[in-house]
C-alpha cells in the first residue's frame, strides 16, 4: 500500500484547538517536521482538516 509523507510548513498557533490536536495526532510537533503514514481514509481526512498547514507527498 502507498504511503504519504506529511510535512508541517506552517504553525498551528492561532488555529482552533481541534486543528492543533489533529497535528499532534498525525505526529507533527513543529514547523518543518515530517512523518510517513499509511495512505488510509482516516489519515486523508486528518490531512484535509489541516491542509493549510501541511504539504503531502506520495512515497513509494
Amino acid at each position: 500500500m502507498a504511503e504519504l509523507k506529511i510535512t508541517q510548513f506552517k504553525s498551528g498557533v492561532g488555529g482552533r484547538q481541534s486543528q492543533r490536536d489533529t497535528l499532534r495526532t498525525l505526529g507533527l510537533k513543529r514547523v518543518g517536521s515530517s512523518v510517513v503514514r499509511e495512505d488510509r481514509p482516516e489519515v486523508r481526512g486528518m490531512v484535509k482538516a489541516v491542509a493549510h498547514l501541511v504539504t503531502v507527498e506520495e512515497v513509494k
